[in-house]
C-alpha cells in the first residue's frame, strides 16, 4: 500500500491533462464575459432600431 501511495505521489502523467483542463477552464469564462458583453450591446442596437421602425411607420400612416 505505501508503494502505491509513493508511485501516486511521483505520477505526474496526468499534469498535462490538469493545466490543459484549466486551460479550458479560463478560455471557457473568458467567453462567457465576452458573449455577455456583447450580448447586452446588441441587444440595446435592436432595441434602437425597432424603436426607429415604430417611429417611421407612425409617421408613415400620418402622411
Amino acid at each position: 500500500m505505501k508503494n502505491i501511495m509513493n508511485w501516486f505521489m511521483k505520477e505526474e502523467s496526468g499534469q498535462g491533462m490538469v493545466e490543459y483542463g484549466l486551460i479550458l477552464a479560463l478560455i471557457s469564462v473568458a467567453v462567457i464575459l465576452v458573449l455577455t458583453t456583447m450580448g447586452n450591446k446588441l441587444n440595446e442596437i435592436f432595441q434602437k432600431i425597432v424603436g426607429q421602425l415604430g417611429k417611421a411607420s407612425q409617421n408613415s400612416k400620418l402622411q
